[in-house]
């Protein structure tokens, strides 16, 4: 029952966002579909007892795959679905967590939470960017062998 919820959340927070982002509504379930992707990607691999920051390296990277493959297939700009689909794996509640240790004085839980977040921040970037290198290397292999 938890991975259903999960599914269902996931979906539902990168559909939303898809909203507020204000992508085509024709390609609001498959913002919602990217990021229910990633989010499972994220949660099986931290169920086998996977660290955050590889698993949402994973994530991330599946996530930019999907978007380069609906960008090219519906002729639509990748970003519709990177923004929509990288959202539930923001860690924004960690963010928050650390800010309020701060206030409270709690300085050596603060930098452990505002370091964790700064990884999977920097994780989730570089799913992105290794996605988008692979690509290229693919186009310009392709490009050699066609010319």
């Amino acid at each position: 029952m938890s991975v259903l919820v999960q599914l269902v959340t996931s979906f539902i927070a990168a559909a939303s966002f898809g909203i507020i982002f204000n992508a085509p509504k024709e390609s609001l379930i498959k913002c919602g579909f990217v990021g229910m992707l990633g989010w499972t990607v994220y949660y099986l691999m931290e169920a086998q007892g996977i660290d955050e920051v590889p698993s949402t390296v994973a994530a991330a990277f599946l996530i930019a795959v999907v978007s380069q493959v609906y960008a090219k297939v519906y002729k639509a700009p990748i970003i519709i679905y990177i923004v929509a689909g990288i959202i539930p794996l923001v860690p924004g509640g960690m963010a928050y967590n650390s800010m309020r240790n701060f206030v409270t004085n709690d300085y050596n839980m603060a930098i452990t939470l505002a370091a964790k977040a700064f990884m999977i921040s920097g994780s989730i970037a570089m799913g992105i960017v290794l996605s988008e290198v692979i690509n290229q290397l693919m186009r310009q292999s392709r490009m050699k062998r066609i010319g």
